[in-house]
């Protein structure tokens, strides 16, 4: 399941110790909620943010079953003797010397047993008919951590395929391609993931793919008949961006307010003219941890293609994803003419943001949000300039 799921879950007061583990590189480190008062880890892959591993590093704080009967409680110590009546037999261990540890793997399950005490490492004796019992383990020695995962190995484990029980009506994008026409973006295109059922069941539940196309210009009728509702209707207030407007002064107060159409599920927003009630904008976020909105929307799996023009050559085409660093997509399109837009963000005026600002910058009619860490916040999309209009700095979301 997404991470921003379990995290809606461990809210509620069933939980109450969670701790969120982030690493300054948030691609080459799993993310870890750690749920300190159960002794429970869940890892989540770094890139596309779904559960992948449970880790139980704690015993004495669960109880634990198989098949309906318990392995592990307060009157149940789970000792090799316990896991091998509970589970049966299975391939050898493998020891790690370096840990100390002796590890023993069933399909989509990992025992890692403490070898403190012993003098030497543990032998196998081949005689497969006693199954565990053929390992030389001493009686009594007692599992120090669990491992749930998919597959065969923990090792090469991977996060699968979102459950269709974890949909719960919602439509996630599995991918989003921005149009471009000749001047820059011109709209998305979404590969949708939503959950068809049968008469009913859950069990005749299967998993339909299909495609929607929104364009700037498109009406706000247009785009409810492709995404269908959002989850939040958000109406902009005021304009804190004015004053990087050539004449802020010259503009007559509205009296009536954009509003934004939120598609958390999708990592996307959608801008609406307060008058026209046309898309004018698209925003396209990463969720990125130690971003301000993190955990708010889910990754949105984005691929931009940008106009790249080298001397003696044609236009070329590069392709910006949402793994993009922003020194990579500066060496393609070169540095901005103008200094980057400082975007300071906090819940009240007494708070400070403790992941600090960030900085857009604006190229090919798009505004790019960047992290302290070079990583990519959000994209902001604009449409093209309406006919006899002066092109104007872009407002940021």
């Amino acid at each position: 399941m997404e991470m921003c799921d379990e995290i809606q879950i461990l809210q509620t007061k069933v939980f109450k110790d969670a701790e969120i583990l982030l690493h300054p590189s948030p691609l080459s480190h799993d993310l870890i909620l750690n749920l300190t008062q159960d002794g429970i880890k869940l890892l989540f892959d770094a890139f596309n943010q779904r559960l992948k591993v449970i880790e139980v590093y704690d015993l004495t704080k669960v109880k634990l079953k198989y098949c309906g009967v318990h392995f592990n409680s307060q009157a149940i110590a789970p000792t090799i003797e316990q896991i091998d009546q509970s589970f049966g037999a299975t391939h050898p261990g493998v020891y790690n010397s370096a840990e100390q540890l002796f590890h023993l793997n069933f399909r989509g399950l990992s025992f890692s047993f403490q070898l403190d005490s012993w003098t030497e490492a543990p032998k196998y004796e081949p005689n497969f008919a006693h199954g565990l019992a053929s390992l030389q383990i001493p009686h009594g020695a007692t599992v120090k951590r669990m491992y749930i995962y998919s597959g065969n190995s923990l090792q090469d484990t991977k996060a699968p395929m979102m459950p269709l029980s974890c949909f719960l009506g919602n439509v996630y994008a599995e991918s989003v391609d921005v149009l471009r026409d000749g001047t820059g973006p011109s709209g998305l295109r979404l590969r949708l993931l939503a959950a068809g059922c049968g008469p009913g069941l859950l069990a005749d539940a299967k998993m339909r793919v299909f495609e929607r196309s929104v364009y700037f210009g498109d009406s706000c009728q247009d785009v409810l008949s492709m995404l269908g509702s959002p989850h939040k209707v958000f109406y902009k207030s005021e304009d804190k961006m004015k004053i990087h407007s050539p004449s802020p002064h010259k503009q007559v107060p509205s009296k009536c307010n954009d509003y934004f159409f939120n598609y958390f599920t999708l990592g996307v927003d959608i801008l609406f003219d307060a008058n026209t009630h046309k898309v004018k904008k698209f925003v396209l976020h990463t969720n990125y941890p130690g971003h301000y909105n993190f955990n708010i929307y889910h990754r949105c799996e984005f691929k931009i293609p940008l106009t790249v023009k080298r001397e003696n050559t044609e236009g070329q085409t590069e392709t910006c994803t949402t793994y993009s660093k922003w020194d990579n997509i500066q060496e393609l399109l070169g540095h901005p003419v103008e200094k980057p837009v400082v975007l300071h963000r906090s819940s009240s005026p007494n708070n400070t943001n403790p992941f600090g600002s960030t900085f857009c910058f604006g190229l090919q009619r798009m505004i790019f949000e960047v992290m302290q860490n070079n990583h990519i916040a959000s994209v902001t999309l604009y449409g093209p300039p309406r006919p006899g209009a002066h092109l104007r700095t872009a407002e940021l979301p």
